[in-house]
């Protein structure tokens, strides 16, 4: 079976604190985005990468490649307003029955191990999703008042998000909601099941400054 990882690098610096979108940002001498593709090219899984990035970011990605001698193949494809049109002009340009990851370009940490398993689970499964169990306790704010959710219960959703590529292209043929918060909530809303399989505590989302100096120590391990 053919596999493909969408990579989706449509972040902005807000809350970063910066003008340079997140994904460009250096982590140990390298942009983000730069280690996130190196993960996927580096796994046993060896997947066709698909880079997600908007129009007018992509002559700085070109120029960063050259700066940085960056070889690593992969088809840039132009974003969209939403993440959901991102990945669906991604899901466009595969033509053929395949196993398809879809990945935070701003998760540079995550491991090959956990890009391989989401692969073949996938492929036994029919679809994946990385998670982890929350080590918090948790609380859910309705009309004004809060109350405790079970912590057990809880599970902290990160990427890759993986399926079958008939499943994804059937599920993002329906309209854009406000209700999609990532690939799976797209995939559930026409009825299917997602599995999880456990994820790991490093593969963080570059969101906030603390963030990246957090990505920094754990690159030194």
């Amino acid at each position: 079976m053919k596999y493909y990882a969408i990579i989706v690098a449509g972040g902005s610096g807000n809350r970063m604190q910066t003008e340079t979108p997140k994904q460009f940002l250096l982590l140990k001498n390298l942009p983000v985005l730069m280690h996130t593709i190196k993960a996927f090219a580096q796994s046993d899984s060896q997947p066709k990468i698909l880079l997600v990035l908007n129009k007018e970011q992509q002559g700085y990605w070109k120029r960063l490649c050259e700066e940085f001698n960056f070889r690593i193949p992969h088809e840039v494809i132009d974003g969209g307003s939403e993440r959901f049109y991102s990945v669906k002009n991604a899901l466009e340009t595969i033509n053929e029955e395949s196993i398809v990851a879809i990945h935070d370009a701003v998760r540079p940490l995550v491991s090959k191990e956990l890009i391989d398993n989401c692969f073949k689970s996938a492929e036994m499964q029919g679809n994946v999703i990385a998670a982890v169990q929350s080590s918090d306790s948790v609380r859910m704010l309705r009309d004004d008042k809060t109350s405790a959710l079970k912590r057990d219960e809880i599970y902290l959703v990160q990427t890759p998000q993986t399926f079958g590529s008939e499943i994804l292209k059937e599920a993002y043929q329906q309209d854009y909601s406000i209700h999609f918060t990532d690939d799976a909530s797209v995939v559930e809303s026409i009825g299917y099941e997602i599995n999880i399989v456990e994820g790991e505590r490093n593969n963080i989302k570059i969101t906030y400054p603390i963030d990246l100096e957090l990505a920094e120590l754990l690159l030194k391990k």
